[in-house]
């Protein structure tokens, strides 16, 4: 596989400098985040209220201790669908030093199973239309293109 010994665990704070480094390292994510040292004190914000919340999950993927992969998996309770909860995931990301070695198919595995354990009913993510490769990398895992979705950008300072 290219890796030593893969681990996957919770993100930690000092994990918290490689996460944002590789949300930052894409061609979209080069226009909406901001890798800068020392990192943003929203970032720190942001990390502190995941790490506090029971239902969302931060879990990177580590090459011995080093992060080389990250996802957030939220789950949330609904009304919709007899009251069951249901999994979003977020931020999925690999280290360019390590892309193309199965890390995202293992992390979106283990947050499947996570999500399952957890008595989600269904697991969901989004993923931008400019990144036709992640769409094919989803619908290999056996995600559907079942919605259209769509966002609104608030304003914010």
């Amino acid at each position: 596989m290219g890796f030593s010994q893969l681990t996957f665990r919770e993100a930690k704070l000092d994990d918290l400098d490689k996460i944002v480094f590789m949300l930052a390292d894409d061609m979209l994510g080069q226009k909406r985040e901001r890798y800068t040292q020392p990192l943003l004190e929203s970032y720190i914000e942001a990390f502190q209220s995941i790490d506090a919340d029971p239902n969302i999950e931060l879990i990177v993927a580590c090459d011995q201790e080093e992060a080389v992969g990250v996802l957030q998996l939220t789950m949330t309770p609904f009304l919709t669908h007899q009251g069951g909860w249901r999994a979003l995931i977020e931020g999925v990301r690999t280290a360019l030093t390590h892309r193309g070695k199965g890390i995202g198919t293992m992390l979106i595995k283990r947050a499947i199973q996570h999500a399952s354990d957890r008595g989600c009913h269904m697991i969901q993510l989004t993923t931008d239309k400019q990144r036709p490769d992640a769409r094919r990398f989803y619908e290999k895992l056996g995600f559907e293109a079942t919605h259209d979705g769509m966002k609104l950008q608030l304003p914010h300072e």
